[in-house]
């Protein structure tokens, strides 16, 4: 169990602060703290983050700036309550999941199998130490900004209210005078980190479970190219098959559960990456809008958004081709010389692998590294519309 707990333990640790690790609900009291800390995380991201986000966007409609501004974290914070909701209503059917990946390190393997899905946990390990790490400097450097007095934001006479927060929003009292001010802005923290994990964790979560599948797929891939080296072909040929049905429908599950998430993550992109593109283009050519630390905010968190999205494309890619190879492996191997029920089972895995495993945004388009292209391409000439249009 303890290559199970390394592998899991950073993704666990941030899904656990939001209060969505799945099998948190096996133990009866685990499962009562698992749904306080649930509550608690939506309770204060809707309370301090979401509603004072929405409020303030229909303050400053139509002013373009000030709009993209505001959007640029208006919709993270209602894409984490999105994701919440998203993983608590499928803990049931992740937590399956779940189950599958422990039992797979527990079960007994080669050497070679075991660095391989050692490799996978290492990639999800790595992501996920730079994903908090991520969150905690964006969070330190908006809070260090506001401590000295350094303005990121564009500021007009609808926006400067004197002290300024971390994430400029509009509350329903009034956050100049003590102690409302201090309040709000330990509020604003404590919200802000809590909204980083969980919308980084789900993320990551995601890719744990897709890489621990595609590691099963190498495997997989292994145990078919070798098959003719193992004493019991027969027992071999059977356990393949099994597993190929297994990974199958695992991947199934985890579509069924993120893939409304991903729909919505890439409307959530293409409009972010449109809407902060025109800006920076549109300063650069004017000159003067914005200052230069007000302009690598916003270019920093256009990377920011274009990393992400990436992340799901390129996991979403390594799946095709770990699943492609399985159907590459069968194809090569000499099944038409073998007895006819070796042959079937052999062509069963060969029309199963025919169609590639993905995971999709709605059912519509696979996650690849095709569509991640055709998203850039799209929403870059959506920017030269706007800019036209401005002109």
């Amino acid at each position: 169990m303890t290559d199970f707990e390394w592998a899991v333990s950073r993704n666990r640790l941030m899904l656990r602060i939001a209060g969505l690790w799945p099998p948190d609900n096996y133990d009866a009291r685990k499962a009562v703290k698992s749904k306080i800390r649930l509550l608690y995380n939506f309770s204060i991201v809707f309370i301090v983050l979401a509603m004072p986000a929405l409020i303030s966007l229909i303050r400053v409609w139509g002013d373009m700036i000030l709009m993209i501004e505001n959007m640029q974290y208006t919709l993270p914070i209602m894409g984490t309550l999105f994701k919440i909701c998203i993983l608590w209503q499928k803990q049931k059917d992740l937590q399956t999941i779940v189950d599958m990946v422990a039992s797979d390190w527990l079960k007994s393997k080669t050497n070679e199998e075991r660095e391989v899905m050692l490799k996978r946990a290492r990639i999800v390990r790595t992501i996920a130490m730079y994903g908090l790490f991520s969150t905690i400097l964006t969070v330190t450097t908006a809070f260090s900004f506001t401590c000295f007095e350094l303005i990121f934001r564009h500021l007009t006479n609808r926006t400067d209210a004197g002290k300024s927060l971390p994430i400029p929003l509009d509350y329903l009292y009034d956050v100049t005078k003590s102690p409302q001010y201090e309040l709000t802005l330990v509020a604003q923290i404590f919200a802000s980190v809590t909204c980083g994990c969980s919308y980084i964790g789900v993320d990551h979560f995601l890719g744990l479970l897709v890489l621990h599948v595609c590691g099963q797929l190498e495997n997989l891939h292994s145990r078919l190219t070798y098959m003719d080296k193992y004493p019991n072909f027969t027992a071999a040929l059977q356990h393949n098959v099994q597993d190929h049905v297994r990974l199958i429908r695992s991947i199934e599950i985890i579509d069924n559960a993120f893939d409304s998430m991903l729909l919505i993550l890439v409307l959530y992109f293409a409009i972010i990456f449109c809407l902060q593109g025109f800006l920076i283009v549109d300063v650069v050519n004017r000159k003067g809008q914005l200052s230069m630390i007000q302009l690598l905010w916003f270019v920093v968190a256009t990377l920011y958004v274009l990393l992400h999205m990436c992340f799901y494309c390129i996991v979403g890619e390594i799946l095709v081709i770990q699943s492609e190879k399985i159907y590459q492996a069968t194809y090569e191997y000499p099944w038409y010389n073998k007895e006819p029920e070796v042959a079937k089972s052999l062509i069963l895995i060969m029309l199963r692998a025919s169609k590639p495993l993905q995971i999709t945004a709605g059912k519509t388009f696979p996650m690849t590294m095709a569509t991640f292209c055709n998203l850039l391409k799209t929403s870059a000439g959506y920017i030269s519309v706007l800019l036209a249009n401005q002109n």
